[in-house]
This record gives structure tokens, C-alpha cells and sequence, in this order.
């Protein structure tokens, strides 16, 4: 088990990530362009446009995931379009314009990628053409930025696409500070852990990580483990390639991989310190929260409650500790700074789709439930779809679900109404495109495999730690 998750911490900067390259001194083309590939900069941004010579007048902008701070920026001309690269390449032989800003930095960077994409929008209107109209995409922290940007300008989108959508972003914090809390008061440390305006970041996130991966050797650990992952409400399903596992010891070791993957590494100390210098402070909290009961609420209780048995462990004395450990409080010009740049309002302006997988321990799928209720309350709930793959993983589509997804809000865009969204029918509809379009790829072994479409009706867990 520890190697499993050891190797989870070399991948974990993939976590909520397309990545995507930038080149650091291009010029942005003075004059207008033909149809063709354009690369440069805006203001600090690398950019990528791609326009295929018959344009349909649609252009499709992406919103890259998450990049860790620091990661080494990758040429401009691979900067990600689309989150599968066939994907890519079926739009453009279809005839649509692609365009995607790579920020002008890393890290935490929703702020800086509303204000980017939107830069990128204006030199193409200037040196490419005005579009017919523009298609708002993105996958996991892109997928949150595709919905706000098109709530924050309303007559420059017609459409959102978002997959894996990180959406109430905020919220994903404070449910990544439930876990490291959880950690720091259950399990060892040899070091003093801060989670929030941390002294030491680098220390506190391998500190975290260290006793996580001890834990997991045994019983009493992983039942601890098996706690924090059921506060997030984190499945225990990593592999998009393999079924969803049905022992207790496989779950708790899925859920161990992706709270050290993502959410002690991908939003640990280390990250949280970008997140607090670009806020003004700590967005997050967990003064007031009742762990107890949000253990009783979580889909994952049956685990821990398996778990603790089987460790003999006291359930109700480690909430009794959780109870009586120091809380933290945010600082509110930093909550402020999120409800402005990642936290939907729930309007829409325009038809908005999401595909979201079951399995998703990136961006949990609870956040599909909070999403629909914040459009029910301040917009228009026949303007939104909520689609489900029935797949283990973070955004574990393969190009084919990705594309019938797309037709299907383009086909609302065209004529007003929705199509069918029954799953039988989706998948009808995927299953025809060429073996091809139907790779998925897998983080966690990086290994592509043909996967037969998974379209699938769900009914998403209550989210957690809600924002609002």
C-alpha cells in the first residue's frame, strides 16, 4: 500500500491538471492574421490559437486545470485546446476555432485566467475574425473557470462546457483542510504542522504526507485514513480502467492515494501558500463544523464504521478528539476574494452542460448537486444538463463522450430545446464513433486503454463543505 501511494506524490502535481506549456517571450501578431496557428503573448500570457481553414464562425476557448506553482512552463505550441487530443483534432476537422491562454502564471490562478481568457478573446476578434459565436470549455479548475466566465460576461458566451469542474472551489478547500486537520489531530507527526499561513509549507505538507503513508500500514491507521477520506466525502476509486473495488482495504487504499495525491500535496500547506498570498489571507475554515455530523451525512460512513471495527478502534473518541482540537478560522478579505473569482453564482446566462465521472476523487461529484441548486436558486434550471460517466479517476473521458457531450449542447444552442440526455441514447450515440475516439487515459498508472462509453444516471452525495 505505502507504494502505491508513494507513487501517487510524483504524480500529484497531475491532480486537477490539463497541463498546459507556455512560450515566455513571444509578441502577440500586430496585425490581423490569416486562418492558420498562432502563438504569443498577452500581457504575460502565453497563448495558442488554432483556426482550420473552413471556420465554422464557432470558437471554442478552454480553460486549462490546475498547475502547481513552480512547474516549468512547456512550449506555447502545446498548450492544451481541449482535454483529449483527439477531441482537439475532431474540432478542428470539424471546423471549429480553438483558443486557450495558458495564464500568466502558475499555481492558484482562477483570477488571473478570467481576466487572460478574456484578453485572448479581443486579439482574436482583432487579428482573426469575430466569432459567430464562442463556446466557453474546460476541464477541473478550468471547468470552474468556464462556468465564471460566462457569468461574469454574459454576452460574449453562448454555451459552457464544463468536465470534471472543480466548481465550488472554495468549498474544495475547506473540505481539503478537513482532511489535513483530520491527519494532523489523529495521526503523528514529527514535525509542528501548520495548514494554514504556514512558517514552514514545505514541512508541513511532507509531514502530513509521511504520516498518511505510515497510516496505511495499518489497521488503526488506515481506519483514520478511511475518517478523513469520508469527511470529503473522497470514493474509494482510482483506476479508470478497473471497476469500481468492493473490499474495504482496496477502497480505504483509493481514498488514501487521493488524499495524499490531491489534497495534501495538489492543496496541502505548500499550495495553500500561493492560494493565501494571491486571496490576501486564509479563505478557509472549520470553526462551527460538527465533524460528527458530517460523518453522518457523508455516502462514505459505511467504510470508516467497517473500519473501526475491524481495528477495534473508538469511533466516537477520535470524533471526541476532532471535537476538541483548536479550529481555524479564515480571514475574511480572502473569503471575499473567492466568493469574487471561484464561487458560481448559479446563473445562467446561457445553456450550461457538465460531465462529470462517479468515481472522481479530484473534484468529487457531489459538487454537481450544489451546482444545480445554486442554478435553481438564482438561475434558470431548463438552461443547465448534468451528465455522468460511470468511471473511476479525475476527468476519465474518453473523446467520443466528450464530443456527444458537446453535440448535445450545441444542438440546444442551435434550436432552443435540449435532446435526449437518456443515457442508453448517449451511449447509442458514442458507441458509433470510430475505437479511436474511445481511449481513456488513467492518472494514477498513465496508461491509455479503449473503454466502451459509460453514460449513466446518478444521483450525486450532498456536498460536504459548501461555500454557500
Amino acid at each position: 500500500m505505502n507504494t502505491q501511494i508513494r507513487r501517487s506524490i510524483l504524480i500529484g502535481s497531475l491532480l486537477f491538471s490539463v497541463l498546459a506549456g507556455g512560450h515566455p517571450a513571444v509578441a502577440a501578431a500586430a496585425e490581423p492574421a490569416r486562418l492558420g496557428s498562432y502563438t504569443g503573448t498577452i500581457d504575460g500570457a502565453a497563448f495558442r490559437v488554432e483556426v482550420p481553414r473552413r471556420w465554422n464562425g464557432t470558437l471554442m476557448l478552454y480553460s486549462h486545470g490546475y498547475i502547481p506553482p513552480g512547474t516549468p512552463q512547456s512550449p506555447a505550441h502545446q498548450i492544451a485546446l481541449a482535454t483529449r487530443p483527439q477531441t482537439q483534432n475532431w474540432l478542428l476537422e470539424h471546423g471549429y476555432a480553438l483558443a486557450a491562454s495558458n495564464y500568466r502564471s502558475s499555481g492558484y490562478a482562477v483570477e488571473d485566467a478570467l481576466n487572460d481568457q478574456v484578453k485572448l478573446l479581443n486579439w482574436f476578434s482583432r487579428n482573426v475574425g469575430r466569432p459567430h459565436r464562442t463556446i466557453s470549455t474546460g476541464a477541473s479548475m478550468g471547468g470552474g473557470i468556464a462556468v465564471r466566465l460566462a457569468e461574469r460576461h454574459p454576452h460574449r458566451f453562448v454555451g459552457v462546457l464544463a468536465q470534471c469542474a472543480d466548481l465550488d472551489q472554495n468549498g474544495t478547500w475547506n473540505m481539503a483542510l478537513d482532511l489535513a486537520f483530520t491527519i494532523k489531530t489523529l495521526l503523528p507527526t514529527a514535525h509542528d504542522v501548520e495548514l494554514v499561513n504556514a512558517r514552514d509549507p514545505d514541512g508541513s505538507r511532507d509531514a502530513l504526507i509521511e504520516a498518511a503513508m505510515q497510516a496505511a500500514a495499518t489497521p488503526d491507521g488506515r481506519a483514520r485514513l478511511a475518517l478523513a477520506g469520508a469527511l470529503g466525502n473522497i470514493p474509494g476509486w482510482l483506476s479508470a480502467h478497473q471497476p469500481r473495488p468492493t473490499q474495504p482495504i482496496d477502497r480505504i487504499t483509493a481514498q488514501a492515494t487521493w488524499i495524499v495525491g490531491a489534497y495534501l500535496w495538489g492543496m496541502g500547506p505548500t499550495a495553500r501558500a500561493d492560494l493565501e498570498h494571491r486571496a490576501g489571507g486564509n479563505p478557509s475554515w472549520n470553526v462551527g463544523i460538527n465533524y460528527d455530523h458530517q460523518l453522518a451525512r457523508s455516502a462514505q460512513r459505511d467504510l470508516v464504521e467497517q473500519a473501526y471495527r475491524e481495528a477495534d478502534l473508538d469511533l466516537n473518541a477520535d470524533l471526541a478528539r476532532l471535537a476538541a482540537a483548536p479550529r481555524i478560522a479564515p480571514d475574511p478579505v480572502a473569503v471575499r476574494h473567492m466568493y469574487r473569482s471561484a464561487v458560481p453564482t448559479g446563473r445562467t446566462p446561457a445553456p450550461v452542460i457538465t460531465l462529470h465521472g462517479t468515481g472522481d476523487g479530484g473534484a468529487v461529484v457531489d459538487q454537481q448537486r450544489w451546482y444545480a441548486t445554486q442554478v435553481r436558486r438564482s438561475g434558470d434550471p431548463a438552461r443547465l444538463r448534468q451528465l455522468y460517466i460511470n468511471r473511476g479517476s479525475h476527468c476519465a473521458f474518453n473523446a467520443a463522450e466528450e464530443i456527444t457531450t458537446l453535440r448535445t449542447l450545441i444542438t440546444r444552442i442551435d434550436t432552443g430545446r435540449w435532446p435526449s440526455t437518456e443515457p442508453d441514447q448517449l451511449n447509442a450515440t458514442t458507441n458509433a464513433f470510430d475505437p479511436k475516439y474511445h481511449t481513456v487515459h488513467d492518472l494514477f498508472s498513465q496508461q491509455e486503454a479503449t473503454m466502451p462509453p459509460a453514460f449513466t444516471r446518478h444521483d450525486p452525495p450532498t456536498w460536504l463543505r459548501p461555500s454557500r
